[in-house]
């Protein structure tokens, strides 16, 4: 099974914003569209920035005293910090442009569901903006979108592991290589002809639907990694033909 693609969950029908939608304005389209935040573009549909109920909600997190005056505390935090001084800012915002968080966290339509979500994993993010090869946006997955791929079973992950990467890639015996599921987690155990063989299969895992993370216990017969073009090449035919007659 080929790894599935971003362009094929994403919604296209996306919700936005510009830099100058007032603040209510952004309010009232998140709760319409029942939905957690939503991109903000520019004139030429370009990705600038992300809104999201977190910067909504330090629009209302205000630092002041009783009389809307700044304390001296909160003046002296915006001089050190300037994270609290973004905060700060985001507090008084009247706008998209204002209020919204950049750089965006994008993703290309190309990019696998897997990457996608370790892309909001890593940054604690529930919906990522989809753009093409031109950075324009085409599209938007949220987190229950990604998810439905990590619903694969064990044996379905271990059966693509083999057939997509092993036999079809490697062109490898299945039983050269010992390969276990547990959880999502997949480990490949083994040695292989070449050392440049284990990038491959273990990248080609990676990117696998329902595959959470690789274990590496893969060796190999011959270091391949010093040769030159050339050279590889001419071990890589009689590597092959060593594998084929397996």
């Amino acid at each position: 099974m080929k790894a599935t693609r971003i362009g094929a969950v994403m919604v296209r029908d996306v919700v936005t914003a510009d830099r100058g939608t007032p603040f209510k304005e952004v309010v009232r389209r998140l709760g319409d569209h029942r939905i957690s935040g939503l991109p903000v573009i520019d004139e030429d549909d370009k990705v600038i920035g992300v809104v999201s109920e977190t910067d909504l909600m330090l629009h209302q997190a205000r630092t002041s005293e009783p009389d809307g005056t700044l304390s001296a505390w909160a003046i002296r935090l915006r001089k050190l910090n300037p994270s609290v001084r973004r905060n700060a800012a985001k507090s008084r915002a009247r706008t998209a442009g204002e209020v919204m968080s950049t750089p965006a966290v994008t993703v290309r339509a190309d990019a696998t569901v897997t990457e996608a979500a370790r892309v909001m994993a890593e940054h604690g993010i529930e919906r990522l903006p989809v753009v093409d090869e031109e950075d324009r946006l085409a599209g938007i997955v949220a987190r229950r979108d990604l998810l439905q791929v990590f619903l694969r079973t064990d044996e379905e992950i271990e059966r693509d592991v083999r057939q997509e990467v092993l036999v079809n890639t490697l062109w490898l015996a299945p039983q050269i290589i010992e390969t276990t599921v547990e959880d999502g987690v997949v480990t490949l155990t083994g040695q292989l002809e070449r050392r440049s063989d284990i990038p491959v299969a273990l990248g080609m895992t990676s990117r696998m639907d329902g595959v959470v993370a690789v274990v590496d216990r893969l060796s190999y017969r011959i270091d391949d990694s010093h040769l030159r073009p050339a050279e590889q090449a001419a071990l890589h035919g009689v590597a092959d033909d060593w594998i084929r007659r397996l």
